[in-house]
């Protein structure tokens, strides 16, 4: 507002100024041209130079445009042009996302043809070899859609030339996504082998992408390389692509797949020792290494080492009721050479929790490794009642038949195989 009234008021100054001035100019210009004299008034010369001029301006701009019309026809063909390639580009990208693969390939192909006459004259397009890559890239996805590889793999090829020796970020992003693609077209192929070499060939910071990571994984599952998958999952959980619980989770039936693939105490002594602490900790993992352990002949002793730490999580209220019962029967089966400290810890629990059910079948199972039948059949019949699964149970009477035929009572025998089979059916 202050802006349009000083030019208001000067505007104004202007006029009263020129008014004067010409209200009161009593000059003459004359111009001879023999034998004639022309005489005007100076206002009159004035005005007449300010019209040649303006006349002269007017031509001289006319020119100029009428030059440029060429120029500006060329601009409006390119424009033109460039809003058909922007709207192939849309249109693909519309029918890609919504399942119309075969018009999404059709708009695909117009934006290449688009991109190629705007290249061939010499218009400068921004980002023209990273739209020509994304052409690509969309042609070759609507053809994987309809299970055309010649066509998709003749996109692939021309969209990593296209990108090969471009400097910019933009297109060199294209290119790592375009990567990425080919390797889900891989495993959608059921090539993981050729979905993991093309991963491979990612820089590395892409390679670690959570992207990257996902389809390394399925790729791996798929080729049954479970080293590769479980390093993969721990990237993964490292870089937040797994929910704690779930990564947890994946993590362990990596670890068991792993472990029962160990066919010897050496080989599962290797896999624990490569596996961080915070997986050797891992209850499911735990169990089945034990478990494995001494089913392959290795060392009791060892196998209770690795369960050391879920005896004192169960002792602190810190594991779940499923693993206790499993923790329980793997014990079972690592009672052979039962060291001191063991029988201690064992002694002490069922001092502190005198009811327990779990620790009465512990211990008596552990009294039937020493040979304590008297001792182990009363702990034995003590914790039957409060049990919580059948195959403790069934383990139990089982045990209370074998010191029946030990004591050679063959009625009592008799009569605890069967609820050991009525447990276990």
């Amino acid at each position: 507002m202050m802006r349009a009234a000083l030019w208001f008021v000067g505007l104004f100054a202007l006029a009263v100024a020129m008014a004067l001035f010409a209200g009161s100019n009593q000059g003459i210009v004359s111009l001879f041209l023999p034998p004639y004299r022309l005489d005007i008034s100076l206002n009159m010369a004035l005005l007449c130079l300010l019209a040649l001029f303006l006349f002269g301006y007017a031509s001289l701009r006319g020119l100029t445009v009428l030059g440029q019309l060429p120029l500006q026809a060329k601009r409006w063909r390119q424009q033109q042009k460039e809003r058909r390639l922007y709207s192939a580009l849309v249109s693909s990208l519309a029918h890609l996302q919504a399942g119309r693969f075969v018009r999404a390939g059709k708009a695909a192909d117009e934006l290449l043809r688009h991109s190629h006459s705007l290249q061939h004259s010499n218009a400068a397009v921004p980002h023209d070899a990273s739209l020509r890559a994304i052409a690509h890239l969309l042609a070759a996805d609507s053809a994987h859609a309809l299970q055309d590889p010649a066509a998709r793999d003749q996109h692939y090829a021309a969209l990593l030339q296209a990108t090969q020796t471009q400097p910019s970020t933009l297109a060199q992003e294209v290119r790592e996504g375009a990567q990425m693609r080919a390797a889900r077209w891989a495993l959608d192929d059921r090539n993981p082998q050729e979905s993991l070499q093309r991963l491979a060939e990612l820089p590395q910071g892409a390679g670690r992408r959570t992207l990257a990571l996902r389809i390394r994984l399925k790729a791996a599952r798929m080729a049954r390389d479970n080293t590769t998958a479980l390093e993969t999952t721990r990237l993964l959980a490292k870089h937040g692509g797994f929910s704690p619980r779930v990564a947890e989770s994946l993590v362990g039936s990596l670890v068991l797949e792993q472990l029962q693939q160990c066919h010897d105490a050496q080989q599962l002594h290797s896999l624990w020792e490569r596996l961080p602490a915070t997986e050797q900790q891992l209850p499911s993992v735990a169990l089945a290494a034990a478990r494995r352990l001494v089913d392959v002949q290795g060392s009791s002793h060892q196998a209770r080492t690795w369960l050391l730490p879920l005896w004192q999580a169960y002792l602190q209220g810190h594991l779940s009721p499923e693993h206790t019962q499993r923790l329980f029967l793997t014990l079972q089966h690592c009672l052979e050479d039962l060291d001191t400290a063991w029988l201690q810890r064992i002694e002490a629990a069922q001092q502190r929790y005198p009811k327990e059910a779990l620790l009465q079948y512990l211990g008596g199972m552990a009294c039937v490794q020493h040979q304590l039948w008297g001792k182990a059949e009363q702990l034995l019949r003590l914790c039957l009642p409060g049990l919580p699964t059948a195959a403790l149970r069934a383990s139990t009477w089982r045990a209370l038949a074998i010191m029946a035929e030990q004591r050679e009572d063959a009625a009592q025998a008799a009569q605890a195989w069967r609820q050991a089979a009525l447990a276990s059916s």
